[in-house]
């Protein structure tokens, strides 16, 4: 339900006019006496309700377009942390909804003849009339004005006779609209079409039912909210909605289609409508929530995707956090100030998980060739918030069927069962990601590399890799950088895969060869990272003569020639990494480097066979692959390292890296390290827990060839969750390591595991139990009588 406003008069460009400076200022208080609110759903209602009843002389007006039943959707579902707010906040509110609430457990996953369950979830829900007559008779008693049937006045006009407004008026918002320039708000919509409808039956559990009709897929999300009643929500994607011929003016032909397709689910029965119409969600992000007395909440101020349930939860929790801020701030700005720091990590944590959600439903077809357990997994771990470590504490028995169909022995965490490459069999799923150290003297690693590289095989880690190891002098990033391009380095690697091999076997090591490319003749990352050196520069070459950044070196494009050369120059460092004992290859075409230079549209601006079209951009890294891979002994494996998007507009995006990874794995790559960005300087990456891993998913179930997850994967439970749901099968960390040379070590003692997937090395197995932390571990004296 959503109120509406007038937007302000345009001005002569057709732009709204900004709101008026106040005649007469405001109340400067935080506990304004004159509040209007603009929409009567039910995050404005609770607002509503929650700010009178903290001052009873508040006058509180709220403005709602639509009759007081009007409502477009059926059930609502609330989590308990957002329940426990309520009742904290307001116990009479509370009481009222334990009345009507529905509660169950279950998550019913259904898909061609499968249907797994899973239990121990924990739903609330109740009608959405229900919940807006609990809010008008609370806002009734307390005094609040609700004017039905009314369109708020201009924002603007509400804000010189009111202490505060608060918009609260939908996805749609005009207050948001009015002062787009203030808000600076970004609207995106996605490629799925759903309709909100309901059944008059309950169902037992929350329901997702995946069918795959001759049109493509579509999918049922269904939850029950009332004892006879049934939110149902049917989604596809946009070209499978009109494929189907649900694009018509009337949906109720496709609603009928849509309860066949579902018959199953529905028990033979129709599927109802309150004025639904098939529409698209509009993920809905604002820079800013308030200007001056101005404060957006719920919708107006942001949407996560309905299948994490959140609209009404996030919008009563703004309405908490908002009553909450002007209680305790001491004026109407630090108030709002305080609203927008509390609430928008929260919010852009949410919207995280529910884009991953979302685009999960959206390329739900990717996912369908998975076992029937293992698709049951994914969708319940799809927003990264339910993790193979929680959903084991709420299920233990489904978790552990999906354990035993992904090949787990028993009493074995995901992340330590073997995998094979090749000829190679890794004892456990967990890498340690190449991480230049820029600590090498004219090519040579040394001491420093034997302990760092030592030290983390040491830590129980199934591969090792190392740093990118150059395959010329020109081809370093720095002069602190290693090198395979004479026989004394791959002496001193040798020394180190040496180490690895006697004093941590079952651990493999891993060599990482690249070329710096126009990203090279910079200075050690602690002095200036990307950051020309002061003197002794090297010329640098790459694909296009283009420079990384301002007041980088700009590079000569390679001729035919330099290709060829250096083509041999990857072939006899590959050489020596062999016979410097290492067990696996990876190719580094990542991050900006020479390689990757090729692939990328942005920094491939060639005209000859080797530019141009991708298959042309991909030339040349191909030749070289071909080239290592004819040197390299056929039983070890070879890897590739790739950017599956450059974050930038133009660049590598991720249908592109999926033709990438197709193509080396055609050329024989055994696995594909999925990593992103570095590519261009001016790029815009979207950091956050697991980031990168989408695009390994989204290559590994597009190509069917192993990945290699990277990217801000930092628990062992993330890495178990990813492995068990099908979206990578290594996991490769980086600061993890840096923090905790024995990070594996610590992950297996952390889950109680013993077993053949890692192993304490002899002379630290006294340390394999988390040591005792002094007296607050001692048994508590009993300091009370019993009665």
């Amino acid at each position: 339900m959503e109120g509406t406003v007038t937007v302000p008069t345009p001005g002569a460009r057709g732009t709204a006019r900004p709101a008026p400076t106040h005649p007469q200022p405001p109340t400067t208080t935080s506990h304004p006496l004159q509040v209007a609110i603009i929409g009567g759903g039910p995050g404005g209602l609770y607002a509503a309700a929650l700010l009178k009843r903290l001052d009873p002389a508040r006058e509180i007006t709220v403005w709602e377009r639509n009759a007081p039943d009007d409502t477009f959707g059926f059930g609502v579902v609330l989590s308990d942390e957002t329940l426990g707010g309520i009742e904290h906040a307001d116990p009479e509110v509370y009481a009222a909804l334990q009345q009507d609430f529905i509660r169950w457990d279950d998550i019913d996953i259904v898909h061609g003849d499968s249907r797994h369950t899973s239990g121990g979830h924990g739903f609330a829900a109740l009608g959405r009339k229900r919940l807006l007559e609990i809010l008008h008779d609370r806002c009734r008693a307390l005094g609040v004005d609700l004017r039905f049937h009314t369109e708020a006045p201009d924002p603007a006009r509400l804000a010189e006779t009111h202490d505060l407004v608060i918009a609260a008026d939908g996805v749609h918002s005009t207050t948001r609209a009015a002062y787009a320039p203030v808000f600076r708000p970004h609207v995106a919509t996605h490629h799925c079409r759903y309709i909100w409808l309901a059944t008059d039956f309950a169902f037992d559990a929350f329901r997702f039912d995946i069918a795959e009709t001759e049109h493509g897929v579509m999918q049922l999300h269904g939850y029950p909210y009332a004892r006879a009643a049934s939110t149902v929500i049917i989604e596809m994607r946009e070209e499978v909605w009109r494929a189907a011929g649900f694009d018509g003016p009337d949906p109720q032909e496709s609603i009928e289609s849509c309860a066949k397709i579902f018959a199953e689910a529905m028990r033979g029965r129709p599927l109802h409508s309150n004025k639904s119409a098939w529409t698209t969600f509009r993920t809905v992000v604002n820079e800013r929530w308030s200007h001056e007395n101005i404060v957006l909440l719920g919708d107006a101020a942001h949407t996560a995707h309905f299948s994490i349930g959140s609209g009404t939860k996030l919008a009563v929790e703004d309405a908490l956090a908002l009553a909450a801020c002007l209680q305790e701030q001491p004026g109407i700005p630090s108030a709002l100030s305080a609203y927008e720091e509390e609430r928008k990590p929260v919010v852009a944590s949410t919207q995280r998980a529910a884009r991953a959600s979302l685009e999960w439903f959206e390329d739900i077809a990717r996912y369908l060739g998975q076992p029937p357990r293992q698709f049951a997994f994914n969708l319940l771990t799809r927003s990264r918030r339910v993790t193979h470590d929680n959903l084991r504490l709420r299920d233990a028995r489904f978790t552990e069927s999906v354990e035993r169909a992904f090949g787990c022995p028993s009493g074995t965490p995901p992340m330590f069962t073997p995998f094979r490459l090749r000829g190679l069999t890794l004892r456990n799923r967990i890498v340690v990601s190449p991480m230049d150290m820029y600590s090498a003297v004219d090519g040579l690693p040394g001491d420093f590399h034997l302990v760092h590289l030592g030290a983390r095989a040491l830590g129980g880690a199934g591969l090792v890799m190392t740093e990118m190891v150059c395959i010329s002098p020109e081809g370093r990033i720095t002069p602190g950088c290693t090198g395979l391009y004479h026989g004394k380095q791959a002496e001193a690697w040798r020394r180190i895969t040496d180490f690895v091999h006697t004093r941590a076997p079952g651990s493999a090591i891993g060599v990482q060869l690249g070329h710096s490319g126009r990203k090279g003749s910079t200075r050690l990352m602690w002095e200036g990272m990307d950051e020309p050196l002061p003197d002794g520069n090297w010329p640098l070459v790459a694909a296009s003569a283009l420079p990384y950044k301002p007041g980088s070196q700009t590079p000569r494009e390679l001729s035919r020639a330099q290709l060829t050369d250096l083509r041999e120059q990857f072939t006899a460092a590959a050489w020596r990494a062999a016979r410097a004992g290492f067990d696996l290859l990876e190719l580094h075409c990542a991050h900006g480097y020479l390689l990757s230079g090729f692939l990328s549209p942005l920094t491939n601006r060639r005209t000859d066979a080797y530019g141009g079209s991708l298959d042309k951009r991909l030339r040349f890294p191909l030749e070289v692959f071909d080239a290592v891979r004819g040197v390299w002994p056929q039983e070890r494996p070879m890897t590739v390292r790739i950017s599956a998007t450059d974050w930038a507009e133009g660049g590598t995006g991720a249908e592109d890296a999926v033709e990438i990874a197709r193509a080396f794995a055609a050329h024989g790559a055994d696995a594909i390290d999925v990593s992103t960005g570095q590519v261009v300087a001016e790029e815009q990456p979207e950091f956050g827990r697991s980031y990168q891993t989408p695009y390994a998913d989204r290559i590994r179930n597009s190509t069917g060839v192993p990945v290699i997850a990277v990217g801000a994967i930092s628990s062992w439970d993330d890495v178990n969750s990813l492995l068990l749901a099908g979206r990578a099968d290594l996991c490769a960390l980086a600061r993890p390591h840096l923090y905790d040379p024995n990070w594996t070590l610590h992950a297996a003692a952390e889950q109680s595991y013993e077993g053949p997937g890692v192993v304490w090395p002899d002379q630290y197995r006294a340390g394999s139990r988390h040591p005792r932390t002094g007296r607050t571990d001692a048994p508590k004296p009993r300091l009370t009588l019993g009665t």
